[in-house]
């Protein structure tokens, strides 16, 4: 029955990416936010989302929370509908659709060719993360959750491989073993640390336990590198604004617990700053 459903899903999305192909980056991006905002409250509970963002936000108003709700849908159908144009981004040597704050510090680590982890959320489309470290000529590696519906998973992989970055590393026993193996040839790491992890610690985020990826304290500890924020931000429609912040070197006697804490405190500051542009509908603090 799992496999008929997701061969359904498969069509519909094929079907839409044809569509959007035809139809342009600005007006498809447009499209699929609209389209987001009427059918996304289907497949995820209101209820849920204002639970989470009551967490974050505990005297938010009544009027906000369907707001912020309403664009977080909006910005979620958008990064569904650029994925038609990662190629787009990738490709645009003037970067008119995207301006870059801190270039000069990936700049330093190519230069260098010393190994970092970058680190983000879900923000705005945060698949340009990885795509532009790599389009800057950094060595990485990008590690990812497969989806669950294994017929789009292949075409999703497909594009990642093609035009965000061709070292896609699955979560897991297995990618971790290729992660130090790329690791030890200087190559550095892109994640997403916001997701929940049952392999994971509990962490604080927003006040409250959430179980937290461990895996750039790991390679923290075992290679002696630097964690490198990032922060994508959607100004406007289909323009974006990506700002690399500040290494920050951890002492390696320091805990996995207080590494996995202190970022878990830089991701909060990127979501308060555009809490609209962060996914909410995921039970994080499950």
């Amino acid at each position: 029955m799992k496999i008929i459903k997701y061969f359904f899903q498969f069509l519909f999305i094929i079907i839409l990416f044809s569509l959007f192909k035809i139809l342009g980056l600005n007006m498809s991006s447009s499209l699929g936010g609209k389209l987001f905002e009427k059918i996304g409250p289907l497949f995820r509970s209101k209820k849920l989302i204002h639970s989470n963002l009551k967490k974050a936000f505990p005297n938010i108003e009544s009027d906000d929370l369907d707001k912020t709700t309403k664009k977080m849908w909006n910005n979620y159908g958008r990064v569904f509908a650029e994925y038609m144009f990662i190629k787009h981004f990738r490709e645009d040597a003037t970067n008119k659709n995207i301006k870059i704050e801190g270039q000069e510090i990936l700049e330093d680590i190519k230069r260098k060719n010393k190994s970092v982890v970058f680190i983000s959320g879900h923000l705005s489309n945060f698949e340009l993360m990885a795509m532009h470290i790599e389009k800057s000529g950094i060595k990485l590696s990008a590690i990812y959750r497969p989806l669950n519906n294994f017929f789009l998973n292949k075409i999703m992989e497909r594009i990642r491989k093609k035009y965000i970055c061709k070292y896609q590393i699955k979560k897991g026993i297995g990618g971790m073993k290729k992660l130090i193996h790329l690791k030890k040839l200087d190559y550095s790491s892109a994640l997403m640390i916001d997701q929940r992890v049952s392999q994971g610690i509990e962490s604080d985020f927003f006040g409250q336990k959430a179980l937290t990826t461990t895996i750039p304290a790991q390679l923290v500890k075992k290679f002696n590198i630097p964690v490198v924020p990032i922060f994508i931000e959607r100004i406007n429609n289909t323009n974006f604004k990506i700002i690399i912040k500040n290494p920050i070197i951890f002492d390696k006697e320091e805990t996995t617990q207080n590494i996995t804490d202190r970022l878990n405190l830089v991701l909060e500051k990127m979501i308060v700053y555009k809490p609209e542009q962060w996914i909410w509908s995921h039970n994080r603090w499950k």
